[in-house]
């Protein structure tokens, strides 16, 4: 059955549908990504969290243990397995696997998210998707859909083969743009039962048009001339340039969107920077990577997931939700839109007070009985 609960949507300022330069660029086509340092650390004032902000939360209800496997690429991906310390061991137990936002870590909501239904009564694995966090892949932080898609199909292999878990229970939640890989993934894996999304982000659709179509094809076209030259420069210096999306101190005129992300990411709110990274480089990415998104339309044939359930979850104040609502629009039956009010796009990274916890475990609880 289709649920919408219908509240106005906030207004977003101007300044993020400024697309004529890279910068704009960013701000459109990479808002969605994070980055790395906080303003303490650089002499600037402490932020304050909002309320019910938990993005670092720790439970004694559950067990957590590091784990790694193989995808058909042959590389690692490395993951946080999380376990109820009271499971059931009488019958093979439901699992449910937890995808970061795009250009974060799984300590960075993904965590939150997987120790909460742990609680409830599932298995979750967190992961980190390839070139992020501690998953393998060279260059760092390189923008591939495809691989990302792969991890999740990978993830379902590893689940499926342990002792304890039920193979055909197997349902996913993906955060931000980790949403639309795993609507990717249920696309061509039907072993993946039942699929929620949070704050969604179609890395493929913003990258391609912006917020709000507010990039051009004029543009478009630049921005990929602007990554194909670049890659001369690359190729024969091997030298990478990074883009800078998110300063270390927040400007003065920044827009909306801008601070939403500079809030979590680059404040003790939400950062985490990898082992062996480096502030400056941790959770961003290069312009001739980040184009392939030019070319992930995740959202094509997603009518041929059904008859498996699709959950999507945004703040009805979110400046993403155009995502969420093209994605169930496109949708076929069972499926379910359901805003959460007064939330912004990242009040559902972290804000355990506004994420409907009730709802994500009704859904699974039904869809992987």
């Amino acid at each position: 059955m289709s649920t919408t609960l219908k509240h106005p949507p906030r207004t977003v300022g101007s300044p993020v549908e400024a697309v004529t330069d890279r910068r704009g660029f960013v701000k459109a086509a990479g808002a969605g990504v994070v980055a790395l340092g906080m303003l303490a650390a650089t002499g600037g004032p402490v932020f304050a969290a909002p309320a019910g902000a938990d993005n670092f939360y720790k439970s004694d209800k559950v067990s957590i243990r590091k784990v790694s496997f193989r995808n058909q690429y042959g590389m690692r991906v490395a993951g946080n397995l999380v376990t109820p310390r009271h499971l059931d061991r009488s019958t093979p137990a439901p699992a449910i696997i937890v995808g970061h936002p795009m250009g974060a870590v799984k300590e960075q909501s993904s965590m939150l998210y997987a120790q909460k239904l742990a609680e409830r009564g599932f298995v979750t694995l967190a992961i980190d998707l390839p070139f992020w966090g501690e998953s393998e892949g060279q260059v760092r932080n390189l923008v591939a859909p495809e691989m990302y898609t792969e991890a999740f199909s990978a993830a379902v292999d590893y689940l499926g083969t342990r002792d304890g878990i039920d193979r055909n229970r197997i349902g996913v939640v993906g955060i931000c743009g980790s949403g639309g890989f795993a609507i990717s993934a249920a696309k061509m894996d039907p072993r993946l039962k039942a699929i929620a999304t949070v704050s969604m982000y179609d890395m493929g659709a913003v990258t391609r048009n912006g917020l709000r179509q507010s990039q051009t094809l004029e543009q478009r076209k630049a921005l990929l001339a602007k990554a194909a030259e670049q890659r001369y420069s690359e190729f024969t210096t091997g030298k990478v340039e990074w883009l800078s999306y998110l300063p270390v101190r927040l400007p003065k005129d920044a827009d909306p969107v801008t601070r939403e992300f500079h809030d979590f990411y680059r404040t003790s709110r939400g950062i985490h920077i990898p082992v062996g990274r480096t502030m400056e480089l941790t959770q961003n990415r290069m312009l001739t990577s980040e184009v392939r998104f030019v070319n992930f339309y995740p959202f094509n044939d997603i009518e041929t997931i059904s008859p498996r359930p699709l959950l999507f979850i945004a703040g009805d104040q979110s400046h993403s939700r155009e995502f969420s609502e093209d994605a169930y629009r496109r949708a076929a039956e069972p499926k379910e839109l359901l805003w959460v009010p007064g939330a912004g796009h990242v009040d559902l990274y972290d804000r355990a007070n506004m994420i409907p916890w009730d709802k994500l475990t009704a859904f699974f609880q039904r869809h992987l009985a």
